[in-house]
């Protein structure tokens, strides 16, 4: 599987900021890539205060290519950017050895699991 990992630094964003991208992957950025074309999986990580990322899972690595070119000439204006206040530190294309789904599932969203003094 081949796989996109986008991250950003969140060390010196405004206070709210992570509140401010829950609220964008909630309310915009899951419909998009629930529907983009050769993704398998796409998981939204954060460590608060430190970075937040996308990781992803394409269907070929040709599918991926093409993601991260057309990604890497928007990136710096992306949603996430500009929510940020700058642009990805990390870019980088890896291998997925393998994804498992355990038997207590997950849930697609996580807007009823966060603390919201976040």
């Amino acid at each position: 599987m081949y796989g996109l990992t986008v991250r950003w630094s969140l060390v010196d964003a405004p206070k709210g900021t992570l509140r401010a991208l829950r609220a964008y992957v909630e309310d915009e950025s899951f419909a998009k890539f629930a529907g983009l074309e050769g993704l398998r999986f796409k998981m939204w990580r954060a460590h608060k205060g430190e970075w937040f990322e996308g990781s992803y899972v394409f269907v070929s690595d040709a599918t991926r290519a093409a993601f991260q070119a057309e990604f890497e000439k928007r990136a710096a204006k992306s949603p996430g950017s500009k929510i940020i206040g700058s642009a990805p530190i990390l870019i980088e294309a890896c291998e997925i050895v393998g994804v498992v789904r355990g038997p207590s599932g997950f849930r697609s969203s996580s807007h009823f699991e966060h603390d919201s003094k976040d």
